[in-house]
């Protein structure tokens, strides 16, 4: 029991180390030269404690990229709506637990170990800032464009389309699509979103498994 004891100390010490320096060492390493673009545009980072997502801003050329969407019952084209918003993360604990008084045991083993993934889609209107669960930030085109690229592969495609998980949805307006990459506790649905991020010309930390460390190392280097 000692040994054990020591095991999981030393293992919770290598964790947190790693946490750690993956929060405070800046992915790139150095900040990306340019000049300040004449036209950007204002995308969110949406978060709860275990998970994020990416509010893009609804305009003509994001409704036509993302018009498969329509096909499957997301309102993209309605006037009400202000912000797609992209998710991508692990298919068990995803679609198997809505709210936390659903956790089950199998779709945490998954997403500890190694799961398939999906891409979760939602809808919003006006989002308010300064709010503690939303940090915003200003991109210029080519970076939004590299972004939606980014987002874009992210889905998994057949030659008919986009791959719908039918019936898998939390209200009448979110669907849930299969996605490209495996989830697991490294690779997750926040060092997805980190790596999105980075593609729109912002920097994260090295490793942010975690909404806090993704979120404190953006105020730190942006």
């Amino acid at each position: 029991m000692k040994k054990l004891g020591r095991f999981l100390g030393l293992l919770l010490t290598v964790v947190a180390l790693a946490v750690m320096l993956g929060t405070f060492v800046p992915r790139p390493l150095w900040r990306p030269a340019g000049a300040n673009p004449a036209t950007t545009r204002h995308i969110l980072v949406l978060n709860n404690p275990i998970h994020t997502d990416i509010a893009i801003p609804v305009e003509d050329r994001v409704r036509q990229r993302f018009h498969f969407l329509v096909d499957a019952g997301i309102p993209v084209d309605s006037p009400e709506v202000r912000y797609i918003v992209f998710g991508w993360g692990g298919r068990a604990f995803y679609l198997e637990t809505p709210t936390w008084s659903e956790l089950k045991a199998v779709p945490v083993m998954k997403a500890l170990t190694l799961d398939a993934s999906v891409m979760h889609v939602d809808v919003a209107g006006a989002i308010v800032e300064p709010n503690a669960d939303v940090a915003g930030f200003d991109i210029g085109e080519e970076r939004l464009a590299a972004l939606l690229d980014f987002i874009d592969a992210s889905f998994q495609r057949r030659p008919q389309g986009s791959l719908l998980v039918p019936g898998a949805a939390y209200s009448r307006f979110d669907r849930f699509y299969e996605a490209n990459g495996h989830f697991n506790a490294l690779v997750g649905c926040n060092t997805w979103t980190a790596a999105a991020l980075r593609t729109a010309g912002l920097r994260t930390g090295w490793w942010n498994p975690l909404p806090a460390s993704l979120g404190l190392s953006m105020r730190i280097y942006n």
